[in-house]
């Protein structure tokens, strides 16, 4: 390996080790609360260094936000190839929890944590798209089950809402532990016996 190969390598490692303190930060002490200084001492290194990589809080943000969603749009890429799009919105949601379930810390940073305001009006612009892709995908998905003459009388834009909202709520209560504070017979199995509940609702549409 070359001395220039082995520096890029190095400074992608550091980068990566970054973007870890950070999420992990943010997830405990909340977006606004984490400071680059913060930081920089989780991962043991100076505030110099962080703002070598990143010039500020939201870069690193952006960065994080830009791998959960590459990251999801992967798993749901692979259901593409399933042509009944009623079959592949059904995969879509077990796809979605197991996503959900194997990066639960990302899944909160993308979906739960409340973010700065700057952050915010930064997610309007085009370069933070990753998110409008993934709901694309599945409103897509949608727009076929309704061309094929699924889900009559329903509309595109609120139905493909109602199912994302059903999944991620389901996942988020999952995620938190929110589910063994109820009186569920079966705790351990009631996330995909309730999804298995939606799918013969939606079998009927």
């Amino acid at each position: 390996m070359s001395t220039l190969d082995r520096k890029a390598r190095e400074k992608e490692a550091l980068k990566a080790l970054i973007l870890k303190g950070a999420k992990k930060l943010f997830v405990e002490k909340g977006i606004e609360q984490t400071t680059i200084r913060n930081i920089a001492e989780e991962i043991n290194y100076s505030v110099g260094t962080v703002y070598v990589y990143f010039k500020d809080k939201n870069d690193i943000l952006h960065d994080l936000h830009s791998i959960g969603f590459q990251e999801l749009n992967g798993y749901f890429q692979e259901l593409l190839t399933i042509d009944d799009p009623k079959e592949r919105i059904k995969k879509m949601g077990l796809t979605y929890i197991k996503f959900a379930l194997e990066n639960s810390e990302m899944y909160d940073l993308m979906f739960n944590l409340k973010a700065p305001i700057e952050f915010l009006q930064n997610s309007e612009n085009e370069d933070w798209d990753e998110g409008c892709s993934a709901f694309d995908l599945v409103k897509r998905t949608i727009g076929e089950c309704l061309d094929k003459g699924y889900f009559k009388g329903h509309s595109l834009e609120p139905l493909s809402f109602m199912i994302w909202s059903l999944v991620h709520g389901m996942s988020s209560l999952e995620i938190h532990q929110r589910i063994k504070n109820v009186n569920f017979t079966n705790p351990d199995t009631i996330l995909f016996d309730g999804y298995n509940e939606f799918l013969k609702i939606i079998e009927k549409l």
